[in-house]
């Protein structure tokens, strides 16, 4: 017996509603209207003999069968956006605009763009980096794409990877001994600043604030001269830097999510850089 087609009009349905966890949501993420939504989700059911969903007035949640076909509709319809790119990429045009912390748009993102305008030499990137924490609420007035950094288990959007905050210092000054701590941190509003500044309080070093900036380097470069400590991604931890361990009696500082939120309604080139982020970041 014939095993049933997947339709990729349903998986799209399934998907929105997986990642929104609302049919009313996923249908204006889709542009249709709710009933639509459910009776394309019904009919994938109907398809798979097994249903996706457990549903109650106020939630949606994925059965143990939904959760299985999340990974597999993923793919699909990623490969069926892959077949379809690599025999028009050189037709598709846009302007994207990006979202993203000063470090990975340092290190991790250069060479994500750069096989991406090989990819797409059409599509137009513009990336702006900086403090993430609001950029999300941006979406869709200034971003198309954020890429942001929040506190483990929140922030919504999809999980690309975790980071481990850690402190770092001069590869060949004792920073670390110094009292008070010299710290070098971003501004206000940045999570690992709110995490260096309680960890320190609750361990009860005496600390004192030696510099500020926004910028990835000039923080990095204070650091290096033997100025302060500061607190760095493991994922893009700089060579220059000596990372300190729980050897130097500083406090365990927790992981981070790093989360890509897409706006609604991307288009198309928004779409397929989203991907090769998801692709090249995620794991």
């Amino acid at each position: 017996m014939a095993l049933p087609s997947l339709d990729p009009d349903l998986l799209k349905a399934f998907l929105a509603v997986a990642e929104h966890r609302s049919f009313t949501r996923a249908a204006t993420a889709l542009n249709r209207t709710q009933s639509a939504v459910s009776m394309q989700v019904m009919r994938l059911e109907e398809r798979v003999g097994t249903a996706l969903f457990h549903r109650t007035k106020v939630h949606v949640e994925l059965s143990l069968a939904g959760e299985r076909l999340l990974g597999y509709a993923r793919r699909i319809l990623q490969l069926g956006d892959e077949a379809v790119g690599q025999l028009q990429q050189h037709k598709v045009e846009g302007r994207v605009r990006l979202g993203v912390m000063d470090d990975y748009g340092t290190h991790v993102m250069p060479p994500v763009l750069a096989r991406f305008a090989a990819d797409y030499p059409h599509i137009r990137v513009e990336m702006e980096t900086g403090l993430t924490a609001r950029m999300p609420q941006r979406l869709g007035k200034d971003f198309d794409i954020v890429i942001a950094m929040h506190p483990h288990g929140q922030g919504g959007g999809e999980l690309l990877r975790q980071e481990q905050a850690v402190w770092a210092t001069s590869a060949s000054h004792p920073v670390e001994l110094r009292h008070p701590l010299p710290v070098a941190l971003y501004p206000r509003g940045c999570l690992f600043r709110e995490w260096a500044t309680e960890a320190l309080d609750s361990a009860r070093i005496a600390w004192r604030l030696a510099f500020v900036s926004h910028g990835l380097a000039a923080v990095e470069s204070i650091a290096a001269q033997g100025l302060a400590v500061t607190v760095v991604k493991s994922g893009t931890f700089p060579a220059r830097l000596r990372a300190l361990s729980g050897a130097e009696n500083l406090p365990r500082l927790p992981a981070a999510d790093i989360r890509l939120h897409r706006a609604r309604n991307l288009p198309r080139a928004a779409s397929l850089l989203a991907e090769q982020i998801v692709q090249a970041v995620g794991h």
